[in-house]
């Protein structure tokens, strides 16, 4: 790890490490209003989205309406994109806003774990759902984006800031404390394309590795 990249201070725990802050200038933001980019560092997955699609986050596998405990608003999102970033003990654990948009609703989903009855394992693939939130944003450049992050199964650890309103490219949304580590983008049909290389990889089953702000993909299909 380049610790020249972090603030200069001393850590009281590893939890206080964990959350640690950037320097201003150690991460660029793309500017390009057509540009999608990452709002973390981490590891990228991208997954076409259909009825059928299930999305591995943070060692749990969801159907697009379990992961938003909203079918009509996970139908919305067929044929879009799935943006699955997933952030090591390593990197970087703050995030940011994707596009300048108008902040829409906010939903809290607590983490549940499920029974092991032969009934259960006929619906769920896995046994535990995760805590995450999640903010619907009407953007400029990429129409309703869904952005959530997922913690850990009951002690989320997710520290969001509460904007209202308009929010800007590149301002952090917030952080994850020890025990959250996986951000989730949404887009709908025909709103965003990921970058080749990008899906190419992510199709063979191999991880992107991305900085926050850092292009990954470009307005339109």
């Amino acid at each position: 790890m380049d610790l020249n990249e972090f603030e200069h201070k001393e850590y009281r725990s590893f939890n206080d490490f964990f959350k640690r802050s950037l320097l201003t200038e150690s991460r660029k933001i793309d500017s390009v209003a057509e540009s999608l980019i990452s709002p973390c560092d981490g590891l990228l997955s991208v997954y076409k989205i259909d009825e059928r699609s299930l999305i591995p986050a943070k060692h749990s596998i969801y159907r697009m309406e379990d992961l938003l405990e909203n079918k009509e608003l996970a139908d919305s999102y067929n044929d879009g994109w799935c943006f699955v970033f997933r952030l090591r003990p390593s990197d970087y654990h703050h995030y940011c806003y994707i596009d300048h948009g108008n902040v829409r609703s906010r939903k809290r989903i607590p983490g549940i774990l499920h029974c092991v009855r032969p009934i259960a394992m006929e619906k769920y693939p896995v046994y535990v759902q995760n805590t995450r939130e999640y903010t619907l944003i009407d953007t400029e450049n990429f129409g309703q984006v869904v952005q959530m992050e997922i913690g850990a199964l009951l002690v989320g650890k997710i520290q969001n800031s509460r904007h209202q309103g308009y929010v800007r490219r590149g301002t952090e949304k917030g952080y994850f404390e020890f025990g959250g580590s996986t951000v989730i983008i949404l887009i709908q049909k025909e709103q965003a394309t990921p970058e080749l290389a990008v899906w190419m990889l992510s199709k063979l089953g191999q991880e992107v590795e991305v900085k926050m702000g850092q292009k990954i993909g470009c307005k339109g299909n």
